[in-house]
């Protein structure tokens, strides 16, 4: 049963305006180059006709998002020029007053209210069933992992970036297709790829399920197809609303004869493997066995020291670099191992449709799947498992298990991001907070009795708390932070994407147990 909106109305807003208070505290703390990057975005898109959009190099950081990110930028910039002109001007590279602070700062809150919309709209999906304490209601508790998610604040209101806005729309259309309003999830999720071309990790997730389960009128109990149920009306409806959106989107680039120009800047293959702070996934295993295997090799005078590349994968750059000792890894490898690792994920949604969550577990893998075995990975990509997981976590004791440990280990690899002595002690506090609530709050709604998690992970989380003492406090005071600064980066992402595989493996047992549960069911 879904959460009644009047119990909502009681205390949604409330939340909602609490962590807006916090984010408002934040306005003043340290910004990554991302500032520098969407306000040159403002400048291009407000200076420059369209046409030149794709094409201005003046900056380093130049438009490589989709045309509708180009656009909301646009908009952003009409309201940006009453605040101080001049970080609407191309060449004022590093542009950084306080009114542009402000602002920048402010569009992000702003434009939040619609994850906060999203974040209701999910919360309505969830049953209550009966609880009257607020605390325990699977709604309050589910807005408060979306609202209050530790990744969101960090990565959106200190590093900077628009995520919010993004996965509000994500979060919204995962909330109509619970709802059964499919056309306007898919309208909703074709937007969202118009925006961030990121959340393509997602969407074959998306094409199966409705393809099946929107497409197809009926379903038999076996899995079993009958191609006299599809709906060949429904299959047009979809692709008209999918080609009128990218139409609107890419169209007037296509006219222009620039396509292949915006592609590129979408797509930039050349910037490496890994980005420059290595995300925890499987390519970071594979990049610190390389280097294992150099350093042994020249310590067994195996290998020539002096013919090794230099600071290969660790030097903090954003390029190409070889492997020293296992084969170099290309896109295209990259491609077939992220397809192999979603694939049965999708084969089981295609032949065993179990609805909304089964698609919403389907999404979830597939978001984590490219982002450990993806090209290029950039680390806030994880919120993309995140969040959604969230949803499921709420309903179920394995799901639950599984969104504390990548939550956990998944916020935490997002440390290095706030580097600066000032910001250490609000990325614990607020980390610590939301880890707090989530492991108390889910272990009253899904297990009363007993420990949500194993003894072996609950090992393996605390072991996250001696590895940021060491990289936070220890290695500098070491002699080796002057030879090998990246060392403590090394150490957290080999950590983590332990623990983010094994989240991924949990998925997918989780996904195996359900069905042998559902046929169980059926046979008694």
């Amino acid at each position: 049963m879904a959460a009644p909106m009047s119990e909502l109305s009681g205390w949604f807003p409330a939340l909602a305006i609490g962590v807006t208070f916090l984010k408002c505290l934040l306005i003043n703390t340290y910004h990554s180059t991302d500032f520098e990057v969407h306000r040159n975005w403002l400048a291009i898109t407000h200076s420059l006709p369209v046409s030149q959009w794709y094409f201005e190099d003046t900056s380093e950081w130049t438009l490589d998002y989709p045309p509708f990110f180009a656009w909301f930028e646009y908009c952003l910039s009409h309201v940006a020029k009453y605040f101080d002109k001049e970080m609407l001007v191309v060449q004022n590279l590093s542009y950084a007053s306080p009114a542009t602070i402000l602002f920048q700062r402010l569009s992000v809150i702003l434009v939040d209210v619609v994850f906060l919309y999203a974040a209701r709209e999910c919360a309505k999906t969830v049953g209550d069933n009966k609880v009257k304490e607020v605390l325990g209601k699977p709604s309050f508790v589910l807005a408060a992992l979306l609202v209050w998610n530790f990744g969101l604040l960090i990565v959106d209101h200190i590093h900077f970036q628009y995520n919010g806005f993004l996965f509000g729309i994500l979060l919204l259309s995962i909330a109509r297709h619970c709802q059964s309003r499919h056309l306007e999830g898919a309208l909703l999720f074709a937007i969202l790829l118009n925006l961030k071309h990121i959340f393509l990790y997602i969407a074959p997730a998306y094409g199966i399920f409705l393809l099946r389960s929107f497409c197809f009128t009926s379903n038999n109990s076996d899995g079993s197809i009958k191609w006299r149920n599809f709906n060949v009306v429904r299959l047009a409806a979809l692709g008209a609303i999918v080609l009128s959106v990218f139409a609107l989107s890419f169209g007037p680039f296509i006219a222009m004869g620039q396509l292949a120009q915006v592609l590129s800047r979408l797509f930039p293959f050349k910037r490496g493997l890994c980005h420059a702070y290595w995300a925890p996934n499987i390519w970071a295993l594979y990049n610190a066995a390389d280097k294992a295997m150099a350093m042994l090799g020249v310590k067994l005078k195996v290998l020539d020291v002096d013919k090794l590349p230099k600071a290969s994968m660790t030097g903090g750059l954003v390029q190409e670099f070889q492997h020293s000792v296992l084969p170099s890894v290309s896109p295209l490898a990259t491609l077939i191992c992220t397809l192999l690792s979603i694939t049965p994920a999708l084969l089981h949604l295609w032949f065993r449709p179990s609805g909304p969550r089964g698609f919403l577990r389907c999404v979830v893998i597939c978001a984590l799947g490219s982002f450990l075995f993806g090209w290029h990975v950039h680390e806030k990509a994880i919120l993309m498992a995140i969040l959604p997981l969230s949803v499921l976590a709420v309903e179920s004791r394995a799901d639950a298990r599984t969104f504390l440990l990548l939550a956990t280990t998944g916020h935490y690899s997002l440390f290095p991001l706030l580097f600066t002595a000032p910001e250490l002690p609000i990325k614990v506090l607020l980390m610590a907070l939301f880890t707090l609530f989530s492991f108390t709050s889910l272990k009253t709604l899904v297990s009363k009795e007993g420990c949500v998690l194993g003894s072996v992970e609950g090992l393996y989380l605390a072991g996250l708390l001696p590895l940021e003492v060491l990289c936070e406090w220890v290695y500098p005071l070491t002699p080796w932070q002057s030879s090998m600064p990246f060392a403590p980066l090394l150490l957290t992402s080999t950590y983590c994407s332990l623990g983010l595989t094994y989240a991924f493996c949990r998925l997918y047992r989780s996904l195996l147990t359900s069905q042998a549960l559902k046929h169980k069911d059926k046979s008694q």
